[in-house]
């Protein structure tokens, strides 16, 4: 049995598919981030540990090759760190090519089999580009929590804790309900003044985990949470703008808060689709690189042959996001940076 291996070397977990070259998945592996620029040599243990998985009980000699994606401008640009992964690829017992790609390009392929196009990924952060013959050819935002990652859902749960401290610093007690109780009991506080205190700590992560409760009152009608998700959408908007998304055929969107059921989601798919874009939804990125590795292994790239692989292999999985407000190609902002 011929198979390749895609991989998804993210910022808070590493997947790997192994994949037979008509599309059906052989196994899988999982272990903790693979991003070297999240996890130093950590990461290269998570990679070799979901490889192990993925490989167990398959004769490494019959995978044609490989692709593994990873967030990040240098991926593994660095000798130092190219060597540290080839030497975990050799040390399954694979000799065939292992090929790497940015995040981008794998969550495009996701979700279709098109060349070309946008893709948008939204789950901690943010960050749009557009793709061209599946390589990045411009990208927009993705700047982190300080500088952009705008409408994200870091930035969901920023604006939550800002307006909620602006608005009751005069109230004794904060409301109990609405997106201010929300706020309050997530981060264990009482009083406006305890809010500022907690939100000074900067527990990054915490405030980017308050995104689903945004969502969630802004779909029970809270008026504050639903005017930050619209600006949410506003935001990514703009993002896209940047990248002329308008005059493009097909737009993926991907990560937690655009693959789950939230008002962003519902509120950039109908701004989208308003201009004639079409939107397709990114399945598991490991699928994706899997696709174009098999794609790659059989030279049948932009062929119809490769669209009836992307239909068995990707088109009928779910829309991926076991966490779903994070985005598994990006590192979170708590994770910070991890020297290698």
């Amino acid at each position: 049995m011929t198979s390749v291996l895609g991989i998804d070397a993210g910022g808070t977990a590493t997947r790997a598919l192994l994949v037979t070259l008509d599309g059906q998945v052989v196994a899988g592996g999982e272990a903790g981030p693979g991003n070297p620029i999240v996890g130093g040599r950590a990461a290269v243990r998570s990679f070799a540990a979901a490889l192990e998985q993925a490989l167990r009980g398959t004769d490494p000699g019959t995978v044609r090759a490989g692709l593994i994606g990873i967030a990040g401008s240098g991926g593994l640009a660095d000798p130092d760190v190219a060597a540290a992964y080839t030497a975990a690829w050799t040390g399954a017992g694979l000799r065939c090519p292992l090929w790497t790609s940015g995040d981008a390009p794998i969550a495009f392929a996701a979700g279709t089999p098109e060349p070309s196009g946008v893709v948008v990924i939204v789950g901690t952060g943010a960050v749009a580009a557009l793709v061209e013959a599946r390589e990045v050819a411009r990208i927009a935002d993705g700047l982190g929590w300080l500088l952009g990652d705008e409408g994200s859902g870091f930035w969901l749960g920023l604006q939550a804790v800002r307006r909620v401290a602006r608005t009751c610093r005069a109230t004794a007690v904060l409301p109990a309900e609405g997106l201010a109780g929300a706020v309050a009991r997530h981060a264990g506080v009482a009083t406006a003044d305890e809010l500022v205190r907690w939100a000074t700590g900067l527990p990054l992560g915490r405030i980017a985990a308050l995104a689903p409760s945004v969502c969630a009152e802004a779909r029970a009608g809270d008026p504050v949470a639903a005017a930050i998700t619209t600006e949410a959408v506003a935001r990514l908007t703009a993002t896209l703008d940047q990248l002329d998304a308008a005059a493009l055929g097909t737009v993926v969107l991907a990560g937690g808060v655009l693959c789950q059921d939230t008002p962003v989601r519902d509120g950039l798919v109908a701004a989208l689709q308003g201009r004639g874009v079409r939107v397709r939804f990114a399945r598991d990125p490991a699928r994706g690189a899997a696709w174009i590795a098999a794609c790659r292994a059989l030279g049948q790239v932009d062929t119809e042959a490769a669209r009836r692989l992307h239909a068995v292999l990707c088109d009928s999985a779910p829309p991926s996001s076991p966490d779903p407000y994070r985005h598994g190609g990006r590192p979170g902002p708590e994770q910070g940076l991890t020297s290698f």
